[in-house]
């Protein structure tokens, strides 16, 4: 069954209500109209990662609750869930096994062991796309008193997969299936970019290889009637190859153009980019990561994106730095920049409800995250207390803190805009792109007599949308 064209909400299983059921019963009294759909970030036994460190995808992690309070939520709402196909817990009953049994482990061939590799010279290293402060390697010391090395892109606790071995596709296809048949409709297939292992090359988004690995999991979600949504954080070319693979893309940058635009008082870059952006992606402005930098760095010139990464790293808490496997401790440019949307647009309320709008309105479907539904500023006491830089996006609200939030006047007109994008018929019809200067955007959706035209003025932060009552017939405005 196909998405639904409407909102979905982004959130972790239990920092938006402390748990699955709080979850539920935040959507059901408030969210109803106003989200589709849901995509629960890892919500499976992990031991590192906040969740991405997952030791099966079969079981729930008992804290969150169950798969009875899952199957609720898909029972009402278009269910999204993360596939973590890059690597798997150094916890989880497949690692253990190689650990105990080394090569007559039945999952010896389930991870990348770099031994076999072959030699691994100082140049191949330099070239490799790392994402921590050292080589990707671990060594691993087996029961029989062996040691080798598997590779580990991420922690030392996230072993990862070898997609040269059909054992991989095959535990893989026993995920989807058993997700599948509990209602989810979306995998988010995290960190792709990183199932490509070729000596000499960044062992990241290896072509052809890549998009043999995701026409493989395009094929096999349509086997259990899901759809594929591949997340990667670069040049803005590898969003249209997935769009034209069938499967959708992340609009990356659309966030840090809006912010740009409204930072700036400019639109012509995001408009440059709302004329030839894939039809069929997911939208976002927010998610548990940092705002991404390598999505607009074809598209921004170079004094541009440093305008922005001056703006907003004011508000932000450390940003994240690219890394190379050669010098584990030299950093080239910014990676990610820390901070809720909400705080990186200073705080002002005209501008994130402008911001949102422009989102709203913007080809493909919405997905808002947990902090930007409820206008969330940094939690800088959560960074300090976990060392992570991200935290300071992924604060925790508990139920009650939750619907306290929701009460915000803020938050209250966000969803009054939430419902017009989910129940207007005119964004079931053809996206327009109309005439503006600069310092506006100006865009439409338009489905036989239905219409919905939107106008920001960035000087102002004001958003205007005109539409057609669906019931009356009549001309309206909304002042968002």
């Amino acid at each position: 069954m196909a998405l639904r064209n409407a909102i979905q909400l982004i959130t972790y299983p239990d920092r938006f209500g402390g748990s699955l059921a709080g979850l539920y019963e935040l959507l059901d009294r408030y969210l109803a109209d106003a989200v589709g759909g849901v995509h629960i970030l890892p919500l499976y036994p992990s031991n590192a990662d906040a969740g991405f460190s997952p030791l099966t995808h079969m079981e729930v992690d008992p804290r969150y609750g169950d798969w009875a309070d899952v199957e609720r939520i898909s029972a009402r709402f278009d269910l999204c869930v993360d596939l973590v196909i890059s690597h798997i817990s150094d916890e989880s009953p497949e690692f253990l096994d190689f650990v105990a049994h080394g090569q007559d482990s039945a999952y010896a061939e389930l991870f990348v062991q770099v031994d076999q590799l072959g030699e691994i010279a100082q140049e191949d290293l330099a070239k490799i796309h790392i994402r921590k402060e050292k080589e990707p390697f671990r060594n691993v010391h087996l029961a029989n008193g062996e040691t080798c090395r598997v590779w580990c892109t991420f922690t030392e606790r996230q072993i990862d997969l070898n997609y040269e071995a059909e054992q991989t596709y095959r535990l893989m296809e026993k995920y989807i299936a058993f997700l599948a048949a509990r209602g989810v409709k979306l995998f988010r297939l995290d960190a792709f970019g990183y199932t490509t292992k070729r000596i000499g090359s960044s062992c990241f988004l290896v072509e052809p290889d890549v998009y043999r690995i995701l026409e493989w999991f395009r094929e096999t979600g349509e086997k259990y009637g899901a759809e594929m949504l591949p997340e990667v954080h670069d040049h803005i070319s590898y969003q249209y190859a997935i769009s034209q693979r069938n499967m959708r893309p992340y609009a990356f940058a659309l966030p840090p153009l809006v912010l740009h635009a409204f930072l700036s008082g400019n639109s012509r870059y995001l408009r440059q980019w709302l004329r030839m952006c894939p039809r069929n992606q997911i939208t976002l402005l927010d998610t548990h990561d940092g705002i991404c930098i390598p999505d607009v760095e074809s598209m921004l010139p170079e004094l541009e994106i440093r305008f922005l990464i001056d703006e907003v790293s004011t508000r932000s808490a450390d940003p994240i730095m690219r890394r190379s496997a050669v010098s584990v401790h030299s950093v080239g440019a910014i990676y990610q920049l820390t901070c809720t949307f909400y705080e990186a647009l200073l705080r002002n309320d005209d501008a994130y409800i402008a911001a949102r709008a422009i989102q709203f309105f913007t080809p493909g479907i919405p997905q808002v995250y947990y902090v930007g539904l409820l206008a969330g500023c940094n939690d800088f006491a959560l960074c300090a207390q976990s060392g992570e830089a991200r935290d300071v996006n992924r604060h925790a609200y508990s139920l009650a803190e939750a619907e306290e939030a929701m009460q915000q006047p803020l938050v209250q007109r966000l969803l009054v805009l939430m419902r017009l994008r989910n129940s207007h018929p005119a964004f079931d019809g053809c996206f327009e792109l109309h005439q503006s200067g600069d310092t506006g955007v100006s865009m439409a959706w338009r489905n036989g007599e239905h219409y919905c035209r939107l106008y920001v003025d960035l000087p102002t932060n004001q958003a205007l949308i005109d539409y057609l009552d669906p019931v009356t017939q009549q001309e309206l405005r909304l002042r968002c």
